[in-house]
């Protein structure tokens, strides 16, 4: 069985924790890979690297850091097509949402290439009497990022890039259950002419994650998970004297008024409810329609569409979407569906109970519909993260707005219609700050 070792001072190194958590393959639901999970000695022989590595790397000017991100970004862009693959085989997204995965990371490389120009401080004349005041950016040492299972390339290179770039260098824990991109991403990083050291990737589980916490020696973490999570990262971290980013879960919600484009309307809930299985943290799982017709039209056509989706392995390039990532993690998502029902949400369309012929173990969830569901349920205020769609009635735009609001979990939220007063009042009021105006995912 292929083992999934860290990669440690620019090469593999085999873990000696006698630790070790399963890869799954979600289209066909066995084991493909063990991967190493890291104790502290491990975690501490990283860190010692990086710490060594992280003085020589901060004297090089940045316009040579720049150039190792360029040739990083020619050699990711080389390989985009086999890093697809490669992503798409542990984490079971079709291979156009792996390569989105990608494209997405690549736009933050392309960002850090222009670090000269990002780096320059600023200068103050005459601040006092004789006195001129200026500032310099630096980098803080051996940083690390903490990363989740869906989006195993993007969101690592969100933070090792830039780190990078600043002279920094990095520790990467990547989710155990896709491991193998973010490997793959610092092998093409040394290939690109970085030096080793600079970018570890350490595998781990809890144990690991409590470890960095601790660390002395790492300056700042970034984290992005479940909120209940992120909570005790930002928690643990401070406590230890880090700088902490740690960024939670979502519920992002789809206002639809009477004037909406009802065909354009469905087609952009669609990919942002169901694509990539719902397991992003910028889907869009709640609609909230406004007015009893425009509800009652909208779940027609929704359930039209639903019903012409196409689940696949995650190689099939016709398929809407694949499985989800692994067992659990679908009886998790049934869970929250039979929960609806005892809640007294009307189940429109239920996904359980997919089966997909000649992928008959493998992880695969049909796509659900819920209508009447109301701000009470639990299931409406938890983040489901599956291929599930709820829709939450409101009678006037104010009950609307003041849903998305509300919400715990209001990371970003759209608003469907032809009226321009209607959107920009929309995006005015709003509480939510990532707001999109028919754009289903306000991603910036």
């Amino acid at each position: 069985m292929r083992a999934i070792e860290h990669f440690i001072g620019g090469q593999s190194v085999a873990g000696t924790s006698g630790r070790h958590g399963e890869v799954f393959d979600p289209n066909r639901g066995g084991v493909q890979a063990r991967v190493s999970l890291a104790s502290s000695a491990e975690l501490d022989h990283a860190v010692a690297n990086a710490a060594i590595a992280q003085k020589e790397w901060a004297q090089v000017n940045p316009q040579r850091r720049a150039r190792v991100m360029f040739e990083f970004k020619r050699l990711l862009e080389l390989h985009m097509d086999d890093l697809a693959r490669l992503l798409s085989s542990e984490h079971g997204k079709v291979v156009s949402d792996a390569k989105g995965d990608l494209q997405r990371g690549l736009e933050v490389i392309e960002f850090a290439c222009a670090i000269p120009h990002l780096l320059k401080g600023e200068y103050t004349q005459g601040a006092g009497p004789g006195i001129d005041v200026y500032s310099a950016r630096q980098p803080l040492g051996v940083v690390a990022g903490i990363t989740p299972f869906n989006f195993p390339a993007m969101i690592p290179m969100w933070m090792f890039g830039p780190a990078i770039a600043c002279g920094n260098a990095f520790i990467l824990k990547p989710s155990e259950r896709d491991p193998s991109v973010p490997v793959r991403l610092a092998e093409l990083m040394i290939e690109a002419g970085l030096p080793p050291g600079v970018l570890n990737v350490v595998h781990g589980d809890k144990d690991t994650v409590e470890a960095i916490l601790r660390h002395p020696t790492i300056k700042a973490v970034s984290f992005v998970g479940s909120s209940d999570i992120a909570q005790s990262v930002y928690a643990h971290g401070a406590q230890h004297g880090k700088r902490v980013q740690a960024m939670g879960g979502a519920k992002n919600h789809g206002i639809v008024l009477a004037d909406a484009d009802l065909d354009q309307t469905v087609a952009d809930l669609i990919g942002a409810a169901y694509g990539s299985a719902g397991e992003r943290c910028m889907a869009l799982p709640v609609v909230v329609p406004v007015g009893q017709a425009t509800a009652d039209a909208l779940r027609d056509k929704l359930v039209v569409a639903i019903q012409g989706l196409r689940i696949g392995p995650s190689t099939d390039p016709q398929a809407h979407y694949g499985p989800v990532i692994n067992a659990a993690h679908r009886s998790r998502i049934e869970a929250y569906l039979q929960l609806g029902v005892d809640e007294g949400a009307e189940l429109v369309l239920d996904g359980r109970g997919f089966s997909l012929p000649g992928h008959e173990d493998g992880f695969f969830l049909g796509p659900s519909l819920f209508d009447h569901v109301t701000a009470d349920m639990k299931t409406y205020h938890e983040e489901i993260f599956g291929p599930v769609l709820q829709i939450v009635r409101a009678e006037t735009f104010d009950d609307a707005l003041a849903l998305a609001s509300r919400h715990q979990y209001g990371n970003g939220v759209a608003i469907f219609t032809r009226n321009g007063e209607a959107a920009r009042e929309f995006a005015d009021r709003g509480e939510v700050r990532m707001v999109g105006i028919n754009v289903p995912l306000p991603v910036p």
